[in-house]
């Protein structure tokens, strides 16, 4: 049985990526000392699109953008059945003293966005951290953590989960809403 409810198409998708990047060229000028950080997994999508998207706005734009893995800074990384499996972190810049737009897809509890944090200080002290998602669920936090930049938001029960599907590695882009699975 499929449970899954859309909640965005690829239409609504791009359309709120580029609210997004209008937002971002708004607060932050000329980039001059910005970078953009994406958390694997999923987030290092939407990040791909926000730079991507900056680029062809602003065709003078030369924001230094990685891919940071938090597997191993998550405080609940040895409590799982299964061995963990990292993802890649490529950073090819210094972060010291630079404003870093940390991009996520779904912000649920604020955990991976601590150990992204935690990650993050490995390359360097930022003068500032703003953070970017797709979609917040904001009922759900476990940390005081708060999104400046939101695509929506969604309000759910527990017994729910958001779920952003992207091209790269679902063959779609859409964001859904379904049930979890009871264990």
């Amino acid at each position: 049985m499929n449970n899954a409810r859309p909640i965005l198409n690829r239409i609504q998708i791009d359309i709120i990526i580029k609210r997004l990047c209008f937002q971002l060229i708004e607060n932050h000028d000329d980039f001059s000392n910005t970078v953009i950080l994406g958390l694997q997994p999923r987030g290092i999508y939407l990040a791909k699109r926000i730079h991507k998207e900056l680029n062809e706005q602003h065709a003078d734009l030369s924001i230094p953008m990685g891919s940071l893995d938090t597997t191993f800074f998550r405080d609940d990384f040895r409590r799982r059945d299964s061995p963990i499996i990292a993802n890649k972190t490529q950073i090819d810049f210094n972060v010291e003293g630079k404003r870093v737009i940390l991009i996520d897809d779904v912000l649920y509890t604020g955990r991976t966005i601590r150990a992204g944090l935690d990650a993050m200080l490995a390359y360097g002290r930022p003068d500032l951290v703003e953070l970017l998602v797709l979609v917040d669920r904001r009922y759900s936090r476990h940390l005081p953590i708060e999104a400046k930049y939101v695509g929506t938001t969604v309000d759910t029960v527990e017994s729910e989960r958001v779920e952003a599907k992207w091209d790269e590695s679902d063959g779609v882009d859409e964001l859904i809403l379904k049930e979890q699975n009871k264990a």
